[in-house]
């Protein structure tokens, strides 16, 4: 009898649990935002505990037999809803792990698909992929999807660093694009002897999935994790960079020599009588742009951005041109930059050196005394810079702390900047005042220190003034109906601009429903200098849309400005370089500019994912350096974001992220406010919330997969005082 009652507790029990269950998976299938999932999907969206696992798929076996869910290719999709369409295309992945579609047939979808992170399977940037898309419910910001098949790959070759090696020679390899999740095994060689750390690139002999391994085969061995030289050519590897230049495109480069002819400066318009000068970063060899100023009647402005003429060089069709167009853009790494084009042009004849004819592109843009444009004219012509500055030595003649016969000159383009800011201001543009945290190398790419470069007035001018010669180019090109890569940027959608509001009052500011760009700004200037403003910038800027290229013309939401293309620096871009043939009749009828735009985009972002991983082991180096040094060394961080489950930090000094989990905090029990977004102990009354200063250490650094361990070390405690009897 007591049996029998057992039995009918525990069959009441899990006829309670798969109820729940029910109700759950109805809600979720029921969201907008729901794609067909797998039964094994839908367990680690829904967090269901392991014991409950056969429960659960009990649960979703009696929602299709009742009707509700439709079963098929081993998803459970929604009865009654529109089935979702299938399309193929290209997917890039963005370096935080989303990724977007690019269709194949670009009238399946007039804008890119958003694949969420964890939708987007073990597919890796380049692949060919079919992705479902639920057209019925399309979230404000677009329409989204999920990776359903991958079709081709697009690598037969990845870069990755040995985790393991077992005694018959076979390893486990971690492979930055798959992530750590995605195992990987190297097949024993006969000929690579391998170990714990060493750098290898592997041929692709099977991929695998969530279930199964991918299995590979060593290509070559690049050498070990321990060798910071070897960083960026493992990340020109890991992110199929084009390394090297062929031999033909270095032959036609040398073969313009080092001299301007005679003929060419003929047929030019000579402008080296003009007092020109050229503003950079310190490191910087490939000067794209001069600058000339002049103050001429009525208080006018004529101002002229002068820009290396590279298309004279790189003819289209050209080898020079297909490589080009096959890079896209420069890579920036600390140290070390991997040209677009070679250095017998980029460093040598289309680099604005100083006291040498070069041959330019010349915009001259008349500014009343209000900063209003009234006229201009292009122009090709010769210049001959007077003087190379780097920013800091011109903040010094500025400051008057270092002579120069230029002073006036730089003095005239402080008064034009501050002109051109007060329009920008006028028609809604947010500008952001973020310093550049540079890692500073030695010649063999050990890190040694971080230098803070502050965006100051001086790089404030030279940005003006190429925003608006950028402006004008595409408001002339637009003007004659001119094919062209717009740089475009989309306005935000509301939910994203909702989750900035929340952070910026978890942070103790308060911003409307809907935030304006003078609020934001306001807001901006309010904390500058404070120690959440660096994250709160970056925060907003990841909250905007991805600017890209296009041959459609949306506008640039986030420089509020109508016309917007890259010109002023097609030794590095481009799109500049296209904008440059473009502007004189030289784009051929036959070239396919909606694919340029879309190759340089896709290129842009594959550039970033390499620059930031190699600028996050740099500084990972730096700090396991100086840990050896000093094991009890206190860094000091703000807290950015505050989660159940623990703190989110970021160092001040170094820009990096850590996470310290709930049961690294102090001896307490911490129960989180998702109102106020704070952790707060039940017995000491400790509240941890965002913006909130604290030291940390770093206890643990795997240079192999560039994860971190943190501790929060102990707050000084303040003592009660004692209650008088």
């Amino acid at each position: 009898m007591t049996d029998r009652r057992s039995k009918s507790k525990n069959t009441k029990k899990k006829s309670k649990i798969t109820q729940n269950y029910i109700q759950v998976i109805q809600e979720f299938i029921r969201g907008k935002g729901y794609i067909p999932l797998s039964s094994t999907e839908l367990i680690e969206r829904l967090k269901v505990h392991e014991d409950h696992h056969k429960v659960f798929r009990q649960a979703l076996s009696k929602l299709v037999k009742d009707g509700f869910l439709l079963y098929k290719k081993k998803r459970y999709g929604l009865v009654g809803r529109k089935s979702q369409e299938i399309i193929s295309g290209t997917l890039s992945v963005h370096p935080r792990g989303f990724a977007f579609l690019s269709p194949d047939n670009p009238t399946a979808s007039d804008q890119d698909i958003f694949i969420p992170k964890h939708l987007t399977g073990n597919a890796v940037d380049g692949d060919q992929v079919e992705v479902a898309v639920d057209w019925e419910h399309v979230p404000a910001k677009g329409p989204e999807g999920k990776v359903v098949s991958i079709v081709n790959r697009g690598r037969t070759h990845l870069s990755g660093i040995i985790l393991h090696v077992e005694q018959s020679g076979a390893a486990r390899a971690h492979v930055p694009i798959l992530g750590t999740k995605q195992a990987v095994r190297v097949q024993a060689s006969e000929e690579y002897s391998i170990k714990r750390g060493d750098r290898v690139v592997m041929h692709i002999l099977q991929w695998g999935d969530k279930e199964q391994e991918t299995v590979c085969e060593i290509s070559h061995v690049l050498g070990p994790i321990s060798d910071p030289s070897l960083d960026i050519p493992s990340a020109i590897e890991n992110y199929e960079l084009r390394g090297d230049f062929p031999t033909r495109v270095k032959k036609e480069a040398k073969a313009w020599g080092t001299r301007i002819p005679a003929s060419e400066l003929k047929v030019r318009e000579d402008l080296r009588h003009l007092e020109c000068v050229t503003i950079d970063p310190e490191t910087a060899k490939d000067f794209d742009d001069a600058i000339t100023l002049e103050q001429v009647e009525k208080g006018h402005y004529l101002l002229g951005v002068h820009i290396a003429d590279v298309s004279h060089y790189v003819s289209p069709g050209s080898a020079l041109d297909k490589e080009a167009s096959l890079r896209s853009n420069s890579t920036y790494f600390p140290g070390y930059c991997l040209p677009m084009i070679p250095s017998a042009l980029s460093d040598q004849l289309c680099s604005l050196r100083p006291n040498v004819n070069r041959l330019t592109v010349s915009i001259f843009m008349r500014f009343n005394s209000r900063g209003r444009m009234i006229d201009y004219r292009v122009a090709r012509s010769v210049i001959r810079s007077k003087r190379r500055f780097s920013y800091e030595e011109a903040k010094e003649v500025l400051d008057g702390t270092r002579r120069s016969k230029h002073k006036a000159l730089l003095e005239r383009m402080v008064d034009l900047c501050h002109l051109l800011k007060g329009k920008r201001r006028e028609r809604g543009s947010v500008e952001l005042f973020l310093p550049e945290y540079r890692v500073q190398v030695d010649e063999k790419g050990v890190p040694f220190g971080i230098e803070v470069i502050e965006y100051d007035i001086t790089h404030q001018m030279i940005e003006e003034f190429m925003l608006k010669a950028n402006e004008t180019v595409a408001a002339h090109l637009s003007a004659q109906d001119q094919s062209l890569t717009y740089r475009v940027h989309d306005e935000p959608n509301e939910e994203d601009l909702a989750s900035f509001r929340q952070l910026a009052r978890a942070f103790g500011h308060q911003i409307g429903a809907k935030p304006d760009a003078e609020e934001i700004q306001n807001l901006f200037h309010a904390i500058s200098g404070r120690p959440e403003s660096q994250f709160l910038a970056t925060a907003y800027i990841r909250c905007m849309k991805l600017a890209q290229y296009s041959t459609q013309n949306i506008g640039h939401y986030g420089l509020s400005l109508e016309h917007y293309c890259h010109f002023t620096s097609p030794i590095r871009r481009y799109a500049d370089l296209v904008a440059h043939r473009a502007l004189f009749g030289e784009l051929e009828e036959n070239v396919d500019v909606p694919s340029i735009a879309k190759q340089c985009s896709e290129q842009e972002r594959v550039s970033a994912r390499a620059e930031g991983s190699v600028l996050l082991l740099k500084k990972l180096r730096l700090l396991q350096s100086q840990l050896k040094k000093d094991p009890g060394l206190a860094l000091q961080a703000v807290v950015t974001r505050v989660k159940p489950f623990g703190l989110i930090v970021e160092l001040e000094k170094y820009m990096v992220e850590g996470f310290i989990h709930v049961s690294n905090l102090h001896n307490d029990y911490y129960v989180f406010n998702p109102t106020s977004m704070v952790l707060q102990g039940e017995n000491t009354g400790e509240r941890f919330q965002c913006g909130e200063r604290v030291s940390v250490s770093l206890d643990r650094i795997c240079l192999i997969t560039l994860e971190t361990e943190w501790s929060l070390l102990e707050k000084p405690r303040k003592r009660k005082k004692k209650r008088k009897k």
